[in-house]
């Protein structure tokens, strides 16, 4: 609905409104966001607690904030956590001589089709909580 819809549609929808919140009943009713709910509310005439749609507002920015923030740090824990190229899903290591060692996207492929061909299957662990059973391969270019 548009704007202009809503405003018309609102003037009715409010005489039959019997809710305790009217910004959020509006909010839910539209299927619209907070500040175009405190808006258009505001411009059909409907007096809003100025405190509380501010308070609201504030709790609203430092949600969508947080999230970010969130977000970010879990990017960057990825990110620190697999180390991969072109060549490897994961690179377990590097040798002496810089080549580096890991699972290949192939095998890493194929370690998902096999898991999800059969969830139930346990990986051996040795005693220190290493998989056993996940191969590793070694391309190494050096220039």
């Amino acid at each position: 609905m548009t704007r202009s819809a809503r405003l018309q549609s609102a003037r009715s929808w409010l005489k039959s409104y019997t809710g305790q919140n009217v910004a959020a009943g509006y909010r839910k009713h539209f299927g619209i966001d907070w500040v175009c709910a405190f808006k258009e509310l505001e411009m059909v005439g409907v007096k809003i607690d100025e405190e509380y749609k501010n308070k609201l507002l504030k709790s609203l920015a430092g949600g969508v904030a947080a999230r970010r923030r969130r977000e970010l740090r879990r990017k960057e824990a990825l990110d620190g956590f697999l180390d991969q190229d072109q060549t490897f899903a994961y690179i377990a290591g590097y040798t002496e001589a810089g080549c580096a060692y890991g699972v290949t996207w192939e095998e890493w492929e194929g370690l998902d089709r096999e898991n999800s061909i059969n969830s139930e299957a346990d990986i051996s662990s040795s005693i220190d909580g290493e998989p056993q059973d996940i191969p590793f391969s070694k391309q190494c270019n050096p220039s």
